[in-house]
């Protein structure tokens, strides 16, 4: 079993945390408690993001105790493994240029296209009254 470790960056974690934070913090200036909530919550949200990416998975979290008795020659803290469906169904080389991964960038591009079009068909009937 690979021994390798690609989680746990947790200077990582804090310091784009502090980053994107400070960011939305100069933007805003928050004044009533409902601005500070509301920063509150992208704070929030933006810790939980970058956990995730750069600090621990929370779903291999969970299902760890099923994983490990599944597969228990994979090592999911290597990032290669992290990527589950291309664990599970098999797939050999790289998870980047697996089907689901390619499936995904073609639905994220074809989702901007669709914005895009849509902002262009709409906007100018809605402003031409």
């Amino acid at each position: 079993m690979n021994d390798t470790y690609d989680y746990g960056l947790w200077s990582m974690v804090i310091l784009n945390s502090a980053i994107f934070i400070f960011f939305a913090f100069s933007f805003v200036k928050p004044k009533s408690s409902t601005d500070w909530r509301s920063l509150g919550v992208f704070s929030a949200f933006i810790v939980a993001l970058f956990t995730e990416m750069y600090g621990f998975p929370l779903t291999i979290y969970f299902l760890s105790g099923w994983l490990a008795e599944t597969y228990p020659e994979v090592n999911f803290f290597a990032h290669e493994n992290g990527h589950l469906l291309h664990t599970f169904f098999g797939f050999k080389g790289d998870a980047h240029w697996d089907p689901f991964h390619i499936a995904s960038m073609v639905f994220i591009v074809a989702g901007f296209f669709i914005s895009v079009s849509y902002t262009h068909l709409t906007l100018p009937t809605i402003y031409s009254v």
